[in-house]
């Protein structure tokens, strides 16, 4: 088949090269200059089977209003569009916990198959990237232990790999750890890793060229017309060429592609902050991944770099970087490890846009209309669920038995209409 894929970012390029592997002629269209220039250049780096969860579940939303006017909120909401709110009220809707679980074992089943199938790319390939093991949740308080409850047991029940350690024993994982940093508990994800999205994606690009994939770089997609979906038109060839099949993994732009088909896909731009800086002295560095639960914040190590990510923004301006959510990062960088990085120079500060659904998962799998696919929506977890994604649909498109279902993954849970 001729296929077309648009988007080159980590879900695309993953997408492309796992079509180009099953034989498939593969055109990939961006409208940046570049690969991963988007949500997949300087994101955590968190590939977590165990920590790839929807944001919407019981106690987010009390959790959210009781810090959204304090200095460190998780979630800033700037001039929010009556999308954006019409979008929190799904995502309210989805908070409870019939719908968490269920949502929260789809992503978990394919998260670990997507990890698995990093893994097997990286070792064929001899792909040799920026990579560390392990995940560490910190717990502060109480409250914060409880709501990780329910996530847990669908851990459990999925027979995930991970423990519940005390202080002590973090420490021993961690020694960088702030000894005046209390917490109340900690979750250790032992299979999971932190590694360079970005290092990755181009790659894997490079793997995929090998493929014979075709890249269409500063190109601007049109959107897709109902009487000719397979057909890519874009601003500089608006008689454009018809594909086989369209891969849609635009990021926040696959709305838009989309709409003309008849498809409102409820995709909100939730922005996120990451500084880079480097390592001043590896014994206080964190040896891979820290995710300080209650203020969703980030910090990894990546080489010779510390990365802290974290500062999710609702509306606004995406080109404008909030002072307050660069000044957390810092905080809570020196509240737990003092002395990590050197930020008092060369400080990489991005941040980027994560294209997310309401109720959590990502949507892969066909979209209703002959010919189109989609692969988008997957948030904060896109590095965790990148892998997986393109494997799936590549084989569902070749016709094959994918080596997972698309069961909760598809359009029907978010009640599409065409």
């Amino acid at each position: 088949m001729n296929i077309a894929v648009i988007g080159a970012g980590v879900i695309g390029i993953t997408t492309a090269y796992e079509l180009a592997a099953q034989g498939h002629r593969v055109s990939i269209f961006e409208r940046h200059g570049a690969a991963a220039e988007e949500g997949s250049f300087a994101n955590t780096g968190i590939a977590s089977a165990g920590y790839a969860a929807p944001w919407a579940r019981p106690g987010m939303v009390k959790h959210v209003l009781t810090h959204l006017w304090q200095r460190d909120t998780p979630l800033r909401i700037s001039s929010p569009s009556m999308a954006d709110w019409k979008w929190l009220w799904q995502m309210r809707k989805a908070c409870n916990s019939n719908t968490f679980a269920r949502n929260r074992n789809n992503m978990l089943r394919l998260a670990e198959y997507s990890s698995h199938r990093m893994r097997t790319l990286t070792d064929t390939l001899n792909l040799e990237f920026e990579r560390s093991q392990g995940l560490m949740v910190l717990l502060r308080s109480e409250r914060d232990v409880q709501l990780m409850q329910d996530s847990l047991q669908v851990m459990r029940d999925a027979g995930l790999s991970f423990k519940k350690l005390t202080q002590e024993e973090a420490r021993v994982i961690e020694p960088a750890l702030n000894p005046d940093t209390a917490f109340a508990q900690a979750i250790h994800f032992p299979d999971d890793e932190v590694s360079n999205c970005r290092q990755f994606t181009l790659l894997l690009k490079s793997e995929a060229e090998a493929l014979g994939v075709k890249f269409h770089f500063n190109t601007v997609v049109l959107p897709l017309t109902k009487a000719q979906p397979k057909t890519v038109c874009t601003a500089q060839h608006n008689m454009g060429e018809t594909f086989d099949a369209v891969v849609v993994c635009a990021g926040l732009a696959s709305s838009q592609l989309l709409r003309p088909l008849g498809l409102r896909i409820p995709i909100a731009a939730v922005h996120g902050y990451t500084i880079s800086a480097a390592v001043r002295e590896p014994l206080d560095a964190p040896r891979s991944g820290i995710i300080d639960e209650h203020y969703k914040v980030a910090i990894s190590r990546l080489g010779m770099r510390v990365r802290v990510s974290g500062g999710s923004e609702m509306g606004g301006d995406a080109k404008r970087h909030d002072p307050a959510s660069i000044k957390t990062l810092y905080r809570l960088l020196d509240n737990w490890f003092p002395g990590a990085a050197r930020t008092q120079d060369n400080v990489q500060v991005w941040k980027g846009s994560r294209p997310m659904l309401p109720d959590g998962p990502p949507l892969v799998g066909v979209s209703g209309v002959s010919g189109v696919w989609l692969n988008l929506g997957h948030g904060a977890s896109g590095w965790a669920l990148a892998c997986g994604s393109a494997r799936v649909l590549a084989d569902s498109i070749s016709g094959k038995s994918p080596d997972i279902d698309l069961q909760g993954l598809g359009l029907e849970r978010l009640h599409l209409q065409r």
